[in-house]
Protein backbone atom coordinates (compact mmCIF):
# COMPACT_ATOMS: atom_id res chain seq x y z
CA UNK A 1 0.00 0.00 0.00
CA UNK A 2 3.35 2.49 0.68
CA UNK A 3 4.00 1.86 -2.79
CA UNK A 4 0.41 2.68 -3.97
CA UNK A 5 0.29 5.65 -2.39
CA UNK A 6 4.13 6.70 -3.26
CA UNK A 7 5.55 6.11 -6.68
CA UNK A 8 3.93 3.02 -7.44
CA UNK A 9 5.66 1.90 -11.29
CA UNK A 10 6.43 5.63 -12.06
CA UNK A 11 3.66 7.24 -13.99
CA UNK A 12 3.38 10.83 -12.16
CA UNK A 13 7.07 11.14 -13.08
CA UNK A 14 7.04 10.06 -16.49
CA UNK A 15 3.96 13.17 -16.93
CA UNK A 16 6.09 15.78 -14.95
CA UNK A 17 9.33 14.75 -17.02
CA UNK A 18 7.21 14.84 -19.92
CA UNK A 19 5.54 17.87 -19.07
CA UNK A 20 8.25 20.07 -17.79
CA UNK A 21 10.42 19.03 -21.19
CA UNK A 22 7.98 20.56 -23.60
CA UNK A 23 7.61 23.93 -21.07
CA UNK A 24 11.74 24.07 -21.46
CA UNK A 25 11.58 23.36 -25.12
CA UNK A 26 8.59 26.07 -25.43
CA UNK A 27 11.21 28.56 -23.30
CA UNK A 28 13.77 28.05 -25.24
CA UNK A 29 12.04 28.00 -28.67
CA UNK A 30 11.05 31.59 -27.67
CA UNK A 31 14.97 32.53 -26.32
CA UNK A 32 16.09 31.28 -29.73
CA UNK A 33 14.04 32.99 -31.77
CA UNK A 34 14.65 36.30 -30.14
CA UNK A 35 18.06 35.73 -30.38
CA UNK A 36 18.79 34.40 -33.93
CA UNK A 37 18.12 35.82 -37.20
CA UNK A 38 16.32 33.58 -39.58
CA UNK A 39 19.61 31.89 -41.24
CA UNK A 40 20.74 31.07 -38.26
CA UNK A 41 18.07 29.35 -36.57
CA UNK A 42 17.92 27.85 -39.81
CA UNK A 43 20.80 26.14 -39.78
CA UNK A 44 20.92 24.85 -36.50
CA UNK A 45 17.30 23.54 -36.65
CA UNK A 46 18.40 21.48 -39.90
CA UNK A 47 22.10 21.00 -39.49
CA UNK A 48 24.57 19.41 -41.54
CA UNK A 49 25.43 16.35 -40.13
CA UNK A 50 29.00 14.47 -42.00
CA UNK A 51 27.99 16.53 -45.34
CA UNK A 52 24.21 15.58 -45.40
CA UNK A 53 21.64 18.16 -44.37
CA UNK A 54 17.76 16.55 -44.25
CA UNK A 55 14.49 17.35 -42.05
CA UNK A 56 13.53 15.05 -38.97
CA UNK A 57 10.19 13.62 -39.44
CA UNK A 58 8.38 16.04 -36.65
CA UNK A 59 10.05 19.04 -39.30
CA UNK A 60 8.02 17.49 -42.64
CA UNK A 61 5.40 17.10 -40.67
CA UNK A 62 5.72 20.65 -39.97
CA UNK A 63 6.33 21.56 -43.97
CA UNK A 64 3.30 19.92 -44.61
CA UNK A 65 0.95 21.41 -42.24
CA UNK A 66 2.65 24.93 -43.67
CA UNK A 67 1.50 23.86 -47.09
CA UNK A 68 5.70 23.85 -47.69
CA UNK A 69 6.32 20.46 -50.92
CA UNK A 70 10.30 21.29 -51.44
CA UNK A 71 11.91 19.00 -49.02
CA UNK A 72 15.31 19.33 -49.24
CA UNK A 73 16.60 21.56 -47.55
CA UNK A 74 19.44 23.56 -49.67
CA UNK A 75 16.18 24.43 -51.49
CA UNK A 76 13.44 26.38 -49.39
CA UNK A 77 13.00 29.79 -50.51
CA UNK A 78 13.72 32.71 -48.24
CA UNK A 79 10.16 33.38 -47.29
CA UNK A 80 9.61 29.44 -46.65
CA UNK A 81 12.59 29.29 -44.26
CA UNK A 82 11.32 32.29 -41.85
CA UNK A 83 7.49 30.46 -42.10
CA UNK A 84 9.24 27.27 -40.94
CA UNK A 85 11.85 28.61 -38.19
CA UNK A 86 9.74 31.26 -36.70
CA UNK A 87 6.45 29.83 -34.03
CA UNK A 88 5.89 34.13 -33.22
CA UNK A 89 4.75 32.76 -30.05
CA UNK A 90 2.85 35.39 -28.32
CA UNK A 91 3.75 35.58 -24.49
CA UNK A 92 0.63 36.66 -23.22
CA UNK A 93 -1.12 33.68 -24.23
CA UNK A 94 0.95 31.00 -23.00
CA UNK A 95 -0.76 28.15 -21.24
CA UNK A 96 1.47 25.41 -20.32
CA UNK A 97 2.84 25.59 -17.20
CA UNK A 98 5.49 23.67 -15.11
CA UNK A 99 4.07 20.79 -12.64
CA UNK A 100 5.30 19.06 -9.49
CA UNK A 101 3.86 16.73 -7.58
CA UNK A 102 4.46 18.51 -4.25
CA UNK A 103 1.67 20.84 -2.93
CA UNK A 104 4.02 23.81 -2.66
CA UNK A 105 2.33 26.98 -2.63
CA UNK A 106 4.71 29.59 -3.42
CA UNK A 107 5.14 27.74 -6.64
CA UNK A 108 1.36 29.32 -7.52
CA UNK A 109 3.22 32.15 -8.90
CA UNK A 110 6.63 32.59 -9.92
CA UNK A 111 8.98 34.47 -12.46
CA UNK A 112 11.57 32.92 -14.53
CA UNK A 113 14.48 33.56 -16.96
CA UNK A 114 16.28 35.66 -14.66
CA UNK A 115 19.81 34.52 -14.88
CA UNK A 116 22.09 36.70 -16.94
CA UNK A 117 22.32 34.00 -19.86
CA UNK A 118 18.47 34.71 -20.73
CA UNK A 119 19.44 38.33 -21.68
CA UNK A 120 16.86 39.79 -19.69
CA UNK A 121 13.83 38.02 -20.83
CA UNK A 122 11.80 37.02 -17.81
CA UNK A 123 8.27 36.25 -17.75
CA UNK A 124 5.50 35.16 -14.76
CA UNK A 125 4.43 31.68 -14.78
CA UNK A 126 3.37 29.27 -12.52
CA UNK A 127 3.45 25.98 -11.46
CA UNK A 128 0.63 23.26 -11.17
CA UNK A 129 0.62 19.88 -9.65
CA UNK A 130 1.57 17.34 -11.48
CA UNK A 131 -1.07 15.07 -11.76
CA UNK A 132 -3.30 18.41 -13.35
CA UNK A 133 -1.24 17.93 -16.36
CA UNK A 134 -2.99 17.96 -19.62
CA UNK A 135 -0.61 14.64 -20.01
CA UNK A 136 -2.41 12.97 -17.12
CA UNK A 137 -5.32 13.64 -18.64
CA UNK A 138 -3.94 12.20 -22.58
CA UNK A 139 -2.67 9.26 -20.23
CA UNK A 140 -6.42 8.51 -19.07
CA UNK A 141 -8.42 8.66 -22.26
CA UNK A 142 -5.86 7.57 -24.39
CA UNK A 143 -6.56 3.98 -26.07
CA UNK A 144 -3.32 2.85 -28.10
CA UNK A 145 -0.04 4.34 -28.55
CA UNK A 146 -0.86 6.22 -31.91
CA UNK A 147 -3.80 7.37 -30.61
CA UNK A 148 -1.29 8.84 -27.43
CA UNK A 149 1.27 10.42 -29.66
CA UNK A 150 -1.53 12.21 -31.96
CA UNK A 151 -3.12 13.46 -28.62
CA UNK A 152 0.87 14.83 -27.40
CA UNK A 153 1.12 16.24 -30.51
CA UNK A 154 -2.22 17.98 -30.26
CA UNK A 155 -1.43 20.13 -27.03
CA UNK A 156 -1.82 23.76 -27.70
CA UNK A 157 0.98 25.55 -25.74
CA UNK A 158 0.36 29.04 -26.70
CA UNK A 159 -1.04 31.46 -29.45
CA UNK A 160 0.83 33.31 -32.21
CA UNK A 161 1.51 36.85 -32.81
CA UNK A 162 -1.71 36.32 -36.15
CA UNK A 163 -3.44 33.63 -33.30
CA UNK A 164 -3.20 30.70 -34.36
CA UNK A 165 -2.36 27.94 -31.86
CA UNK A 166 1.16 27.10 -30.88
CA UNK A 167 1.10 23.14 -30.35
CA UNK A 168 3.62 20.54 -28.96
CA UNK A 169 4.19 19.26 -32.25
CA UNK A 170 5.32 22.50 -33.62
CA UNK A 171 7.87 22.70 -30.87
CA UNK A 172 8.99 19.13 -32.05
CA UNK A 173 8.76 18.22 -28.54
CA UNK A 174 5.54 15.45 -29.20
CA UNK A 175 7.97 12.10 -30.55
CA UNK A 176 9.86 13.00 -27.37
CA UNK A 177 7.01 13.19 -25.01
CA UNK A 178 5.42 10.10 -26.03
CA UNK A 179 9.06 8.21 -25.64
CA UNK A 180 8.55 9.70 -21.80
CA UNK A 181 5.22 8.55 -21.75
CA UNK A 182 5.84 4.61 -23.61
CA UNK A 183 5.94 2.87 -20.28
CA UNK A 184 3.20 4.91 -18.81
CA UNK A 185 0.09 3.82 -20.90
CA UNK A 186 0.12 0.24 -19.66
CA UNK A 187 -2.25 0.20 -17.19
CA UNK A 188 -1.35 -1.50 -13.33
CA UNK A 189 -2.90 -4.89 -12.09
CA UNK A 190 -2.69 -4.46 -8.12
CA UNK A 191 -5.00 -6.16 -5.89
CA UNK A 192 -7.32 -5.39 -2.96
CA UNK A 193 -6.35 -5.98 0.68
CA UNK A 194 -8.54 -8.86 0.10
CA UNK A 195 -7.03 -10.17 -3.26
CA UNK A 196 -9.12 -9.08 -6.03
CA UNK A 197 -7.65 -7.72 -8.60
CA UNK A 198 -7.57 -4.52 -9.66
CA UNK A 199 -6.89 -2.15 -12.40
CA UNK A 200 -5.15 1.10 -11.05
CA UNK A 201 -4.43 3.56 -13.64
CA UNK A 202 -3.71 7.83 -14.21
CA UNK A 203 -4.98 10.20 -11.41
CA UNK A 204 -6.29 12.85 -12.89
CA UNK A 205 -7.16 15.97 -10.82
CA UNK A 206 -10.85 15.71 -10.84
CA UNK A 207 -11.49 19.37 -10.01
CA UNK A 208 -9.24 19.89 -13.30
CA UNK A 209 -9.64 17.40 -15.02
CA UNK A 210 -12.25 14.21 -15.82
CA UNK A 211 -11.52 12.09 -12.50
CA UNK A 212 -11.61 8.58 -13.86
CA UNK A 213 -9.34 5.73 -14.36
CA UNK A 214 -8.10 5.11 -17.92
CA UNK A 215 -9.79 3.54 -20.83
CA UNK A 216 -7.75 1.65 -21.51
CA UNK A 217 -7.69 -0.07 -18.29
CA UNK A 218 -11.60 0.12 -18.55
CA UNK A 219 -11.15 -1.90 -21.70
CA UNK A 220 -9.29 -4.46 -20.04
CA UNK A 221 -11.28 -4.56 -17.42
CA UNK A 222 -14.70 -5.41 -19.50
CA UNK A 223 -12.27 -7.73 -21.79
CA UNK A 224 -11.30 -9.84 -18.34
CA UNK A 225 -15.44 -9.42 -17.55
CA UNK A 226 -16.69 -10.28 -20.84
CA UNK A 227 -13.87 -12.48 -22.23
CA UNK A 228 -14.63 -11.12 -25.11
CA UNK A 229 -12.67 -9.34 -28.04
CA UNK A 230 -14.13 -6.07 -28.11
CA UNK A 231 -12.15 -3.78 -29.73
CA UNK A 232 -10.87 -0.30 -28.62
CA UNK A 233 -12.73 1.62 -30.61
CA UNK A 234 -15.96 0.28 -29.65
CA UNK A 235 -15.48 0.86 -26.27
CA UNK A 236 -16.06 5.14 -27.31
CA UNK A 237 -19.36 4.61 -28.21
CA UNK A 238 -20.13 2.99 -24.81
CA UNK A 239 -22.66 4.84 -22.51
CA UNK A 240 -23.30 3.90 -19.04
CA UNK A 241 -26.46 1.55 -18.09
CA UNK A 242 -26.39 2.63 -14.36
CA UNK A 243 -25.15 5.29 -11.98
CA UNK A 244 -23.96 4.50 -8.45
CA UNK A 245 -24.59 7.33 -5.87
CA UNK A 246 -22.14 7.13 -3.28
CA UNK A 247 -23.85 9.00 -0.12
CA UNK A 248 -22.73 9.29 3.08
CA UNK A 249 -24.19 10.24 6.43
CA UNK A 250 -21.67 12.73 6.76
CA UNK A 251 -21.66 14.49 3.69
CA UNK A 252 -25.51 14.49 3.64
CA UNK A 253 -25.08 16.05 6.83
CA UNK A 254 -22.78 18.63 5.57
CA UNK A 255 -24.57 20.09 2.45
CA UNK A 256 -27.72 19.52 3.94
CA UNK A 257 -27.46 21.71 6.57
CA UNK A 258 -28.45 19.85 9.75
CA UNK A 259 -29.19 16.63 11.41
CA UNK A 260 -31.10 13.85 9.22
CA UNK A 261 -33.33 12.71 11.86
CA UNK A 262 -36.16 15.00 11.94
CA UNK A 263 -38.16 14.69 15.38
CA UNK A 264 -41.19 13.29 14.62
CA UNK A 265 -40.80 11.07 12.09
CA UNK A 266 -40.61 7.77 13.49
CA UNK A 267 -38.58 4.62 12.81
CA UNK A 268 -39.51 0.96 13.70
CA UNK A 269 -38.05 -0.42 16.70
CA UNK A 270 -36.16 -2.81 15.14
CA UNK A 271 -33.86 -0.71 13.85
CA UNK A 272 -32.75 1.53 17.22
CA UNK A 273 -30.65 -1.55 17.55
CA UNK A 274 -29.57 -1.81 14.16
CA UNK A 275 -25.68 -2.17 13.59
CA UNK A 276 -25.94 0.83 11.57
CA UNK A 277 -27.52 4.72 12.69
CA UNK A 278 -30.70 5.15 12.36
CA UNK A 279 -29.88 8.42 9.76
CA UNK A 280 -28.85 5.15 7.12
CA UNK A 281 -31.74 3.73 7.47
CA UNK A 282 -33.57 6.86 6.82
CA UNK A 283 -31.58 8.08 4.13
CA UNK A 284 -32.15 4.64 2.83
CA UNK A 285 -35.93 4.91 2.95
CA UNK A 286 -35.66 8.63 0.79
CA UNK A 287 -33.40 7.28 -1.61
CA UNK A 288 -36.22 4.65 -2.58
CA UNK A 289 -39.05 7.33 -2.05
CA UNK A 290 -37.29 9.49 -4.61
CA UNK A 291 -37.07 7.54 -7.10
CA UNK A 292 -33.99 5.42 -6.98
CA UNK A 293 -33.91 1.67 -8.29
CA UNK A 294 -32.55 0.88 -5.17
CA UNK A 295 -31.17 1.94 -1.77
CA UNK A 296 -28.36 -0.01 -0.08
CA UNK A 297 -26.60 0.16 3.29
CA UNK A 298 -23.24 -0.82 2.71
CA UNK A 299 -20.60 -1.92 5.50
CA UNK A 300 -17.72 -2.51 3.26
CA UNK A 301 -15.43 0.03 5.21
CA UNK A 302 -15.64 -2.39 8.15
CA UNK A 303 -16.35 -5.76 6.11
CA UNK A 304 -14.28 -5.74 3.14
CA UNK A 305 -16.19 -6.99 0.08
CA UNK A 306 -18.85 -9.24 2.09
CA UNK A 307 -20.23 -5.61 3.25
CA UNK A 308 -20.94 -4.39 -0.51
CA UNK A 309 -22.54 -7.68 -2.13
CA UNK A 310 -25.85 -6.38 -1.76
CA UNK A 311 -24.72 -3.20 -3.63
CA UNK A 312 -22.90 -5.24 -6.33
CA UNK A 313 -26.19 -6.70 -6.50
CA UNK A 314 -28.61 -4.10 -6.84
CA UNK A 315 -26.00 -2.53 -9.79
CA UNK A 316 -26.30 -5.93 -11.80
CA UNK A 317 -30.35 -5.80 -11.37
CA UNK A 318 -30.12 -1.86 -12.61
CA UNK A 319 -27.51 -1.98 -15.34
CA UNK A 320 -29.55 -4.64 -17.36
CA UNK A 321 -32.76 -2.44 -17.03
CA UNK A 322 -33.53 0.29 -19.99
CA UNK A 323 -31.68 3.12 -19.58
CA UNK A 324 -32.58 6.61 -20.82
CA UNK A 325 -28.92 7.90 -20.94
CA UNK A 326 -28.59 11.52 -22.76
CA UNK A 327 -26.11 13.64 -23.27
CA UNK A 328 -26.63 17.56 -20.96
CA UNK A 329 -25.85 19.69 -23.83
CA UNK A 330 -25.06 19.68 -27.72
CA UNK A 331 -21.13 20.14 -28.32
CA UNK A 332 -21.85 22.38 -31.29
CA UNK A 333 -23.66 25.04 -28.69
CA UNK A 334 -21.31 28.56 -27.94
CA UNK A 335 -18.91 27.64 -25.10
CA UNK A 336 -20.98 30.05 -22.64
CA UNK A 337 -23.95 28.57 -23.73
CA UNK A 338 -22.33 24.91 -22.79
CA UNK A 339 -20.96 26.02 -19.20
CA UNK A 340 -24.03 28.29 -18.20
CA UNK A 341 -26.16 24.80 -19.06
CA UNK A 342 -23.99 22.79 -16.32
CA UNK A 343 -24.42 25.84 -13.99
CA UNK A 344 -28.25 25.94 -13.81
CA UNK A 345 -28.86 22.28 -14.70
CA UNK A 346 -26.15 20.90 -12.18
CA UNK A 347 -25.62 23.38 -9.86
CA UNK A 348 -28.86 25.30 -9.39
CA UNK A 349 -27.36 28.61 -10.30
CA UNK A 350 -29.38 31.35 -11.99
CA UNK A 351 -26.80 32.26 -14.54
CA UNK A 352 -23.01 32.90 -14.58
CA UNK A 353 -20.68 35.97 -14.61
CA UNK A 354 -17.79 35.25 -17.18
CA UNK A 355 -15.24 37.85 -16.51
CA UNK A 356 -13.21 39.32 -19.21
CA UNK A 357 -10.51 37.53 -19.10
CA UNK A 358 -12.22 34.26 -19.39
CA UNK A 359 -14.25 35.82 -22.34
CA UNK A 360 -11.37 36.42 -23.95
CA UNK A 361 -10.23 32.78 -23.87
CA UNK A 362 -13.54 31.69 -25.04
CA UNK A 363 -13.13 34.06 -27.74
CA UNK A 364 -9.66 32.63 -28.95
CA UNK A 365 -10.35 29.06 -28.52
CA UNK A 366 -13.66 29.60 -30.88
CA UNK A 367 -12.11 31.66 -33.59
CA UNK A 368 -9.07 28.62 -33.36
CA UNK A 369 -11.94 25.96 -33.98
CA UNK A 370 -11.92 24.84 -30.47
CA UNK A 371 -15.40 25.43 -29.71
CA UNK A 372 -17.27 22.01 -29.71
CA UNK A 373 -15.15 20.39 -27.31
CA UNK A 374 -17.20 19.00 -24.08
CA UNK A 375 -16.50 21.15 -20.91
CA UNK A 376 -15.04 19.88 -17.65
CA UNK A 377 -15.79 22.42 -14.83
CA UNK A 378 -12.81 23.03 -12.12
CA UNK A 379 -14.64 23.88 -9.27
CA UNK A 380 -14.59 23.61 -5.48
CA UNK A 381 -16.04 20.00 -4.69
CA UNK A 382 -17.16 21.77 -1.16
CA UNK A 383 -20.45 23.38 -2.31
CA UNK A 384 -22.73 23.51 -5.10
CA UNK A 385 -21.64 27.25 -5.06
CA UNK A 386 -18.03 28.87 -5.96
CA UNK A 387 -18.11 29.05 -2.35
CA UNK A 388 -16.72 26.31 0.08
CA UNK A 389 -19.25 27.61 2.94
CA UNK A 390 -22.13 27.46 1.40
CA UNK A 391 -23.52 24.22 2.17
CA UNK A 392 -27.04 22.30 1.24
CA UNK A 393 -29.24 23.33 -1.85
CA UNK A 394 -29.01 26.82 -2.44
CA UNK A 395 -30.68 29.31 -4.46
CA UNK A 396 -30.14 32.73 -6.09
CA UNK A 397 -26.64 32.28 -7.13
CA UNK A 398 -24.46 33.19 -9.71
CA UNK A 399 -21.31 30.81 -11.16
CA UNK A 400 -18.44 33.05 -11.64
CA UNK A 401 -15.92 32.27 -13.88
CA UNK A 402 -12.83 33.73 -13.89
CA UNK A 403 -10.30 31.90 -16.27
CA UNK A 404 -10.94 28.76 -19.07
CA UNK A 405 -8.07 26.55 -19.91
CA UNK A 406 -8.07 24.31 -22.97
CA UNK A 407 -7.04 20.50 -22.72
CA UNK A 408 -6.85 20.25 -26.61
CA UNK A 409 -4.99 16.93 -26.84
CA UNK A 410 -7.01 15.17 -24.21
CA UNK A 411 -10.10 16.62 -25.67
CA UNK A 412 -12.03 19.38 -23.94
CA UNK A 413 -12.09 23.18 -22.01
CA UNK A 414 -12.08 23.50 -18.58
CA UNK A 415 -13.25 26.78 -16.80
CA UNK A 416 -12.01 27.71 -13.47
CA UNK A 417 -14.60 28.89 -10.99
CA UNK A 418 -13.76 31.41 -8.77
CA UNK A 419 -10.21 31.00 -6.41
CA UNK A 420 -9.92 27.63 -7.84
CA UNK A 421 -6.42 26.64 -7.73
CA UNK A 422 -4.44 24.43 -9.54
CA UNK A 423 -1.27 23.91 -6.88
CA UNK A 424 -2.59 22.86 -3.44
CA UNK A 425 -0.15 24.19 -0.47
CA UNK A 426 0.62 22.19 2.90
CA UNK A 427 -1.46 22.91 5.51
CA UNK A 428 0.26 23.87 8.80
CA UNK A 429 0.48 20.03 10.19
CA UNK A 430 1.08 18.35 6.92
CA UNK A 431 1.82 14.00 7.15
CA UNK A 432 5.00 14.61 6.96
CA UNK A 433 5.41 14.89 10.42
CA UNK A 434 4.07 10.86 11.16
CA UNK A 435 6.30 9.71 8.05
CA UNK A 436 9.35 7.40 8.87
CA UNK A 437 11.49 4.89 7.50
CA UNK A 438 12.29 1.87 9.51
CA UNK A 439 16.10 1.79 8.61
CA UNK A 440 16.77 -2.02 9.44
CA UNK A 441 13.35 -3.16 7.66
CA UNK A 442 12.67 -0.73 5.18
CA UNK A 443 9.09 -0.71 6.26
CA UNK A 444 7.47 2.58 5.95
CA UNK A 445 5.75 4.24 9.12
CA UNK A 446 2.82 6.59 9.86
CA UNK A 447 2.09 6.95 5.59
CA UNK A 448 -1.33 5.67 7.31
Amino acid sequence: MDEFNLHLTGDIHAITAANNLLAAQLDARMFHEATQTDPALYSRLVPTIKGCRQFSPIQLSRLTRLGITETDPDKLTPEEVTRFVRLNIDPDTITWQRVLDTNDRFLRKITIGQSPSEKGRTRECQFDIAVASEIMAILALTTSMTDMRQRLGRIVVASDTDGNPVTAEDLGASGALTVLMKDAIAPNLMQSLEGTPVFVHAGPFANIAHGNSSILADIMALKAWKNSSTSSAATLVLVPNAVVLVATVRALKMHGGGPLVTPGVPLPAEYINYRHPCRAVLIQRLASGAGAFDAVICTHWAEGGAGAVKLAEATFRAANEPSNFSFLYDLTKPVEDKIRTIARRIYGADDVDIHPKAQEQINRYRKQGFNDLPICMAKTHLSLTSDPSIKGAPTGFTIPVKEVRASIGAGFLYPLVATMTTMPGLPTRPCIYDIDLDPDTLEVKGLF
